[in-house]
């Protein structure tokens, strides 16, 4: 009843007599289930069908082990971004380094519209081609869903480069990377970046940026971060 299916019917998946279930008589029956996403993703697997998770509680909610874990890196700039990479969360540092971009929370919008983005992105053509591979992989992850496809639209019509890296076709995850700012109160700043995965949260991300120990840039995160928080 909970999930909408007569009882003849479940009986018959649960003694595998139906064997193809569509992907929405399965995210009714894992609801109905209360499935974990761990659950939810075997569930797919189990009836052949890859798995289209999104976010169990919504775009911006972030774990509070998640939110807590953030300081647990003080020297490190880290932050999580949701499936349509709006930055849902930062520690103090991360909060200071991005900065220069106050108001704007979502890294695409931020690397292909705002005008400072390619002084501060050394990198930049290396930054947006890894993050547009990444967002071409999370719109596989999720097919359908709204911001991704809404924020896509609007790049697609707003900004020719975008464009031109979008129709290449390349995914890729945003694997470690050395990543380049140029900080209008701090300058050069170099880290180096490491992606996770939220177990919790399919779809969302936790990035950590770690400044060699004693480097330059471990000093201008130090400071950055006193004076955004002082």
């Amino acid at each position: 009843m909970l999930a909408g299916v007569s009882s003849d019917y479940y009986t018959r998946l649960e003694q595998g007599r139906e064997r193809n279930p569509s992907a929405s008589v399965l995210d009714a029956i894992g609801r109905a289930l209360r499935l974990a996403p761990d659950g939810r993703e075997h569930l797919y697997r189990l009836a052949g069908l890859n798995p289209r998770l999104g976010p169990d509680t919504g775009y911006e909610q972030v774990h509070p082990a998640l939110r807590e874990l953030l300081d647990a890196f003080p020297s490190s700039a880290a932050y999580v971004l949701g499936p349509d990479f709006d930055v849902l969360a930062t520690n103090a540092v991360a909060a200071a380094l991005l900065s220069p971009f106050a108001g704007h929370t979502n890294m695409v919008r931020i690397l292909f519209g705002h005008p400072d983005a390619r002084t501060v992105f050394v990198d930049w053509p290396e930054v947006t081609t890894k993050t547009v591979r990444a967002l071409r992989l999370q719109a596989g992850r999720f097919p359908a869903d709204p911001r991704i496809d809404g924020l896509v639209e609007e790049m697609l019509m707003a900004h020719p480069a975008f464009r031109s890296l979008w129709e290449d076709q390349s995914v890729g995850e945003l694997t470690r990377a050395f990543k380049v700012f140029v900080h209008p109160e701090a300058g050069r700043v170099e880290l180096t970046y490491q992606t996770f995965d939220v177990h919790d949260a399919p779809g969302q991300q936790l990035l950590v940026g770690t400044p060699a120990p004693g480097s330059r840039s471990a000093e201008a995160l130090t400071y950055l971060a006193s004076m955004h928080t002082g």
